[in-house]
Formats: structure tokens, C-alpha cells, sequence
């Protein structure tokens, strides 16, 4: 998981995370308002991050956005094409939470422990 280098936070509980995620949570701890990015839906690191902090697959978390979507309660987190874009997006938004594959540049982006 990576977020903007202003971000206080060292680490993120895998409950708050996926909080975060399905917009159960909108805040950071110190008030910011949290920006949590997706990358598109055929994407490995999509599944991996769905499957063990989601506890979902991709294919139920798009479920649970439908029902949301439809009965007008929100919108899900905005869909990125990849690591690169993810990394872009999350060095210019303050309060921005993205997960990025093994291998990306996380070039002005900090890196935090899930726990």
C-alpha cells in the first residue's frame, strides 16, 4: 500500500483498509479526507488486494458497488490502469491510498505496512 508522503500514518489495519475501500470510512485519523484508488478490474494486483484485505473477489466487490450504485448510497473508488497511474495519482492527492504490484517505481510515494 502506498500514500502521499505527507500522510502521518507508518502502517493500516487490514479491517480499516478494507473500511476505506468499501466507503465505510471516508477519513484519515488526523481528519483528512481519504481517497482510496482502485486499479481496473482484470489487473493481478486487483485480485490479490481484493482477496486478502477485502475478503472478496473482485467479481463480489463489484457486486456490493451495484447495490450501492443503485440505491444511491455511493460511488466506488475510481479505477486506474496500473501501477504507474496509481503511483501518479496518490503523489498528487494528499489523502490519497492506492496498492501497487511488487515491482512499481513508488517514486514520490510512501510506502506503509498493512497489519
Amino acid at each position: 500500500m502506498i500514500v502521499h508522503p505527507q500522510n502521518p500514518v507508518a502502517s493500516v489495519g487490514r479491517a480499516f483498509l478494507a473500511d476505506l475501500y468499501l466507503k465505510r470510512a471516508t477519513r484519515w485519523d488526523d481528519g483528512e479526507l481519504a481517497r482510496p484508488i482502485d486499479q481496473r478490474a482484470d489487473s493481478a494486483a486487483r485480485r490479490v488486494f481484493s482477496e486478502s484485505v477485502l475478503k472478496r473477489s473482485v467479481a463480489a466487490v463489484k457486486r456490493y458497488w451495484q447495490q450501492r450504485i443503485f440505491s444511491g448510497r455511493d460511488l466506488p473508488p475510481p479505477e486506474l490502469d496500473g501501477d504507474e497511474a496509481v503511483v501518479s495519482y496518490v503523489a498528487s492527492h494528499r489523502g490519497a491510498i492506492g496498492y501497487v504490484s511488487g515491482n512499481a517505481k513508488l517514486d514520490k510515494t510512501k510506502l506503509v505496512a498493512v497489519r
